[in-house]
């Protein structure tokens, strides 16, 4: 079952003295920020639905107001929390494009039809990510994404389909 909501950053600290957030984006696209009209604190008991009044942008974070949190102390609480949207205010995919929290779990198969594990995480760099696959025998896998590697996702099924280039099981 794909996840309701998705993480588009964690809250880092409070910014000044009225209210505002300084958060850590977790997005590809960082500009996302600009279109977001509501969203929510995934506190420990709760989830905190908020609506954005502001948005400005300091090096490599997001500065986020919200409506009705116009002191420090109201979002003190918000310090170290997810900040999550609804899967249908997330930003539309193009095609060959899926959220990590959806192959999160896929099981990864060899274009020989071997069954190589699972992912279980997604390392993302500038250069390009790569798949953690968790493996039987348990030492992990690492699939870079790229296509000479990554043949395709059945994401309803799933499943992954990889080809292991030469030295690739090696390492």
């Amino acid at each position: 079952m794909a996840e309701d909501y998705l993480r588009v950053g964690v809250i880092v600290t409070t910014h000044g003295i009225r209210g505002e957030v300084k958060v850590f984006p977790t997005t590809d696209d960082v500009r996302r920020f600009d279109e977001l009209k509501t969203c929510m604190v995934d506190a420990k008991r709760e989830r905190i639905p908020l609506e954005v009044s502001s948005v400005k942008y300091f090096k490599q974070f997001v500065i986020l107001g919200f409506k009705g949190y116009e002191n420090i102390n109201d979002v003190l609480g918000f310090v170290k929390k997810d900040l999550l949207v609804e899967r249908k205010d997330a930003v539309e995919l193009k095609p060959g494009e899926y959220f990590i929290c959806d192959l999160i779990g896929n099981k990864v198969v060899a274009d020989t039809g071997e069954e190589l594990g699972v992912i279980k995480d997604v390392i993302t760099s500038s250069a390009n990510n790569v798949y953690v696959v968790k493996r039987p025998e348990g030492k992990d896998l690492l699939v870079p994404v790229i296509p000479q590697c990554v043949l395709g996702h059945d994401t309803e099924a799933k499943v992954t389909r990889v080809h292991l280039i030469d030295g690739l099981l090696d390492l």
